[in-house]
């Protein structure tokens, strides 16, 4: 019920709240209401607790004010020094393994290319002998040995290249004995022409032929023409006998650089094998 205010000599008005069920119903309500209370036993609830819901998760430490610590990842541990050393020491070992394996392979490869080069200058002597009729010598009767400090193997490659030099004593100067000036060899020049550094290939400075080792290559011609050479190793030591019946043979002193006389013994590598 309302009533709504009014000045001096106004009537006053009231209203009432329109009823939404009969008074019966509504009594009606209320007894079922508290017949179905009667029915259960009602136990005391636990008192609710306002605020905050209880945290489940562990906070550590470290990551109480972190803003991220759900998102933060561990950090990683770094390498203390005797773990680096014992990394180091390791890798030493390996590389002690195989060096000498990688020393063995590299040498193997040389011999492959100073037996290549060898092969090439004896068909170079050879294919000069069929074009002239004769090997490539300038004088003498005897058989000759090229690649000493006193008579280098520059005396027939000079020819064999048709080099028309005069310096270092070229027996081939103004083509004097390739007269048709038929290049029979052409191998490549050294990389590094500074004495004691020459290697596979010729020099343009003396004009000798050098192998992979450093050292000239060996060249023996008969020069007598009885198809017979004196073995520059000892008979039966693994370069064959005594005498050989071939008209030019060529050779490598190998690593050590030193004439032996025991092939097997040796590292050198020959033609005629």
């Amino acid at each position: 019920m309302s009533c709504r205010g009014a000045r001096r000599g106004e009537r006053l008005t009231f209203s009432l709240p329109r009823l939404t069920q009969s008074p019966l119903q509504s009594l009606h309500n209320e007894m079922i209401v508290q017949t179905d209370l009667s029915r259960h036993s009602v136990r005391p609830m636990h008192p609710r607790i306002v605020g905050r819901p209880p945290r489940r998760t562990p906070v550590y430490t470290r990551w109480a004010f972190h803003k991220n610590a759900i998102q933060q990842r561990p950090t990683r541990r770094a390498f203390t020094l005797i773990e680096l050393l014992v990394v180091i020491a390791i890798i030493a070992i390996l590389i002690g393994l195989l060096f000498p394996a990688f020393k063995a392979v590299q040498n193997q490869a040389r011999q492959v290319q100073a037996k290549n080069d060898l092969t090439q200058l004896v068909n170079a002597v050879n294919a000069f002998y069929t074009d002239y009729g004769k090997y490539p010598l300038a004088t003498g009767t005897a058989d000759t040995t090229y690649g000493s400090v006193t008579i280098p193997n520059s005396n027939v490659l000079y020819t064999l290249r048709a080099d028309p030099t005069t310096a270092n004593g070229n027996p081939n100067a103004n083509n004097a004995v390739n007269t048709r000036q038929i290049v029979f060899i052409s191998p490549p020049y050294v990389k590094n022409d500074t004495a004691g550094n020459r290697r596979s290939g010729v020099s343009p400075t003396d004009g000798n032929y050098y192998g992979p080792w450093g050292s000239q290559y060996q060249l023996t011609i008969d020069g007598n023409y009885n198809n017979q050479i004196a073995n520059p190793y000892t008979a039966n030591t693994g370069a064959g006998p005594a005498t050989l019946n071939i008209g030019v043979i060529a050779w490598s002193l190998g690593s050590d650089a030193t004439q032996g006389t025991d092939f097997n013994a040796s590292d050198d590598v020959i033609s005629w094998q």
